[in-house]
């Protein structure tokens, strides 16, 4: 950053910097909590390689979701629970 950028620029900079580092301290401390001895770069590369499908019925209009996990998923499958992200 420069010292001629506006500070509400440099304020919201900090801001979205922390608020980062906070939301990726607490999945690391969620997985530890879980016994998913992986660090947080490796389950999300992970997460990234997961598929889910919708599909729309064409009659009623109602919409199906399928998270597609693999064998591979399976160490990061409790974080796909719907009791996983209560609070703690």
């Amino acid at each position: 950053m420069f010292h001629f950028t506006p500070p509400r620029r440099i304020e919201a900079h900090v801001c979205i910097c922390f608020v980062a580092l906070k939301v990726y301290k607490e999945l690391e401390r969620l997985l530890k909590l879980s016994s998913i001895n992986m660090s947080v770069d490796k389950v999300l590369a992970l997460a990234q390689t997961i598929v889910t499908i919708q599909l729309t019925l064409p009659q009623n209009k109602t919409t199906i979701s399928k998270t597609m996990l693999m064998k591979r998923h399976q160490r990061i499958a409790p974080l796909f629970s719907e009791d996983f992200w209560v609070t703690r």
